[in-house]
């Protein structure tokens, strides 16, 4: 690397780009089932130390705070996870591509951490592809060209890629409802234009042409579709129309969201409908002040009063900003109705 950077910087932004380039390794890698899984797990901490590179250059420490003094766990800082960067680096750009798109691995990451479940790769390929192009994109913005990955890198040999389906990979193995309920609630939360944003989901239609006339013509180019002339982009859509099988469905905004009272019903509902006594008066064990009281204790959304409303847990709770209201997910529903059953839990919300 030509530039000199201070030590910090160059610590965090070396570990950065090797997680980065294990992460393409990862998952190029033929005999590898769940390419996903190793892949964005590497590519969280790449993108965490990236942004811990960043913060550092801006003279900034990007470590937890305990009242003045920093946190500090067996001797060493606790620093930022990428979720505390992500908000630190965008600030009140909630509606950023990019942001999307690390918003949308966070939780995934969690989600996937013990799991092996190939039947996602294929759904989920453009929002990697994304995060990779995006990495490169950040890097070269903060650090310059010469630290970015892409001159490591090249197209990798590939078969014929899957046609499998989020519906299919769910009746292939049961086990990944959870994470494909989370992955079209995410989807179907964030609107039409970051959704069709190549920073949200690198998409790409590659088509066999005839040989190059040329001898030293490359093999495979890259076109930006927002690049291309009028003319051009009438023949890419018409070559696109030919080539596709089926219908493209439009996100329906907060399609599967549960408003907050609906919440209630159903867990009410789930735990059988128990009743308990309050102030002399038989009434609901679960009711919309259990509820508050539970999005507080397990922190899935932040108070009314803070400056960025959509800081939410998005596996549990999406914020609405059109009707400045919060919606909650299957997800949020299911984990209440387990933790409400522990009696003991039950009671701790009222202490």
């Amino acid at each position: 690397m030509a530039k000199r950077l201070p030590k910090t910087v160059k610590k965090s932004l070396e570990k950065s780009r090797d997680c980065a380039l294990l992460a393409v390794e990862t998952y190029n890698k033929p005999a590898v089932k769940f390419k996903s899984g190793g892949y964005i797990v590497l590519m969280v901490i790449a993108w965490t130390a990236l942004f811990h590179a960043i913060m550092f250059k801006q003279k900034k420490k990007p470590f937890y705070k305990i009242g003045r003094y920093f946190e500090k766990k067996d001797g060493d800082f606790c620093y930022w996870d990428l979720s505390h960067c992500v908000s630190k680096y965008f600030g009140a750009d909630s509606n950023n591509a990019i942001r999307k798109n690390l918003e949308f691995f966070i939780p995934l990451r969690n989600m996937i951490e013990h799991k092996s479940i190939p039947e996602l790769d294929a759904d989920i390929f453009s929002e990697c592809q994304a995060l990779l192009l995006n990495y490169d994109k950040i890097v070269e913005r903060e650090f310059g060209l010469n630290f970015c990955l892409r001159e490591s890198l090249s197209f990798a040999l590939q078969l014929f890629p899957s046609s499998k389906s989020l519906n299919s990979a769910v009746i292939a193995n049961p086990s990944t409802k959870p994470i494909v309920d989370f992955i079209k609630t995410f989807r179907n939360s964030i609107s039409n234009e970051i959704i069709n944003s190549g920073e949200y989901s690198f998409k790409a239609f590659l088509i066999q042409v005839a040989n190059h006339k040329g001898k030293n013509t490359l093999p495979i180019q890259f076109f930006s579709y927002d690049k291309l002339n009028e003319d051009q982009k009438k023949n890419v859509d018409r070559a696109v129309t030919l080539i596709k099988n089926k219908h493209v469905q439009v996100p329906i905004s907060n399609m599967n969201l549960i408003k907050p009272q609906k919440v209630v019903n159903r867990v009410q509902k789930g735990l059988g409908n128990p009743k308990v006594q309050r102030n002399g008066k038989e009434k609901n064990k679960f009711t919309q002040h259990a509820h508050t009281k539970c999005w507080q204790k397990y922190a899935v959304r932040p108070l009314n009063a803070v400056n960025n409303p959509e800081l939410t847990k998005s596996e549990y709770c999406i914020y609405d900003q059109p009707n400045n209201a919060y919606l909650y997910t299957e997800a949020w529903v299911d984990f209440l109705i387990e933790e409400m059953q522990d009696t003991d839990k039950y009671n701790a919300l009222y202490i």
